[in-house]
């Protein structure tokens, strides 16, 4: 059975347990979902559903310090950075309740034969299988456009992040959704499976690992159902040769430490292009070694835990391996103290194609660093990797930067800033980072009946 379980990573503290909903609340919670669906939600107006939306992102930022503190009491986000997720999440519902309508609003097509337009419609009951290390974010990230599209949505969230899964659903309670609108349930993975059976399911929505994608996506496809993948990253850094180096190791650290380095885009694999590869390294380690491990409940500090013990082994386990098969450790590579989930900041250089770690995704506070002696180099080592989430170039010369962005396999690259997310850009990547995308109209496109309506031309007339 799966343990719902609030755990203090800074200290390792039992906060609250949970118990797993069974099988028959699970099905009760089904059968409500899609008579809510049927007999109320679909049949409102996109403006009604979009002014309850609304209201729950005016809550949010109502709660915005409980539910900030909420965060890093559960998965030790720093208090600052909860703050921030609160207000991004809030920004994601608020987004989708003001341009809703415009976006589902019928397309005119210029048909050769006849009037067509295209109508969006709603499909039904939607599950979404959300992560632990955005604990709200992903969560407006799912709910936000399908709730406003009119489908309603069972959420099993992460075990260990259960108190921001209820205080999330219940901003749609308070908003004057109605029961069954949005659900969390606390459920183990093969009950997932038998939702993704059930006829009355129409859709799933996952963001998680490799393996979770696998076995989600398998299942959605026997049963010929709609899905949608956010998988892994393993986000391609670059630095061109005429970058400013003090910006791009300052850009560094923020893009490999937000979070503490738990991030699907975070900046994970570092190429600097040509002879000053050296003193970016350098200056990077010197940067990391800055940051120190504390409270995350305090202001100055700079480096908060991991979400779990768990999490921590598995970084450490990981980086020993590396180490095993050839890699350097240019700084870090341990437990930083003697109690909580922290790891220090740690590069590894030296990681060739033959180490697993050159494959890897790195959930943490970990940064490869690499030498390229040129920018098709640079190119041909980012595009080396099963993952295609986001990635990030660093120039002087924009245009030379939107040439080199064009040539990177990965569903979004952002230039001269490390991998980020807003309402109002698509999200999304390819490979075995996934498929599918989140956010902007495309977000709301993603399970809905895009229905074609065509009239046939009137009969030529008859002669008398």
């Amino acid at each position: 059975m799966i343990v719902y379980q609030s755990v203090n990573p800074a200290n390792g503290q039992v906060l609250r347990s949970f118990d797993q909903h069974t099988d028959e609340q699970m099905k009760s919670a089904l059968a409500k979902a899609d008579d809510t669906y049927r007999r109320t939600w679909s049949r409102m107006a996109i403006r009604g559903r979009a002014r309850i939306v609304g209201r729950a992102a005016s809550l949010m930022m109502e709660l915005k310090e409980p539910l900030a503190r909420l965060a890093t009491l559960e998965m030790g986000k720093r208090i600052a950075e909860g703050r921030g997720e609160v207000d991004l999440s809030a920004a994601i519902l608020q987004y989708y309740a003001d341009n809703a309508e415009r976006f589902l609003s019928p397309k005119i097509i210029e048909a050769k034969i006849g009037q067509a337009r295209l109508e969006y419609s709603p499909l039904g009951v939607l599950v979404g299988v959300q992560p632990w290390n955005f604990p709200y974010y992903q969560l407006s990230r799912f709910a936000a456009p399908q709730l406003t599209v009119g489908n309603v949505v069972l959420v099993k969230h992460a075990p260990s992040v259960p108190q921001c899964a209820l205080a999330f659903e219940k901003l749609f309670t308070d908003a004057g959704a109605p029961p069954g609108a949005y659900t969390n349930l606390f459920l183990s993975n093969e009950q997932v499976g038998m939702l993704i059976d059930d006829p009355r399911v129409c859709g799933v929505a996952l963001t998680g690992s490799e393996r979770a994608g696998e076995a989600i996506a398998s299942r959605a496809g026997r049963n010929l159902k709609k899905s949608t993948m956010e998988l892994g990253g393993s986000d391609a850094f670059i630095m061109l040769e005429d970058c400013d180096l003090e910006y791009a190791v300052n850009m560094a650290v923020l893009g490999r430490m937000g979070n503490a380095g738990q991030t699907c885009i975070g900046s994970k694999r570092f190429i600097v292009v040509g002879a000053r590869a050296e003193q970016f390294l350098v200056a990077f380690r010197n940067a990391l070694e800055q940051l120190e491990p504390g409270d995350p409940f305090d202001e100055a500090t700079t480096l908060g835990p991991l979400s779990s013990d768990a999490a921590l082994k598995l970084l450490l386990d990981q980086v020993h391996e590396a180490v095993a098969h050839g890699a350097r450790v240019v700084t870090g590579g341990k437990q930083a103290g003697k109690s909580g989930a922290y790891m220090q900041p740690t590069i590894l250089a030296g990681v060739t194609r033959d180490n697993p770690a050159y494959r890897q995704e790195f959930f943490g506070p970990v940064a490869l660093f690499f030498n390229a002696r040129d920018e098709d180099e640079a190119i041909a080592i980012a595009n080396d990797s099963p993952f295609g989430l986001a990635g990030s170039v660093y120039t002087s010369d924009i245009e030379h930067g939107k040439r080199v962005a064009s040539r990177i396999e990965s569903g979004m690259v952002f230039i001269n800033y490390p991998s980020m997310s807003a309402p109002d850009l698509p999200f999304g990547g390819i490979k075995r980072s996934g498929y599918g995308k989140e956010l902007s109209n495309l977000g709301i496109e993603e399970f809905v009946n895009k229905k074609l309506i065509w009239v046939a031309p009137a009969p030529a007339s008859q002669p008398a």
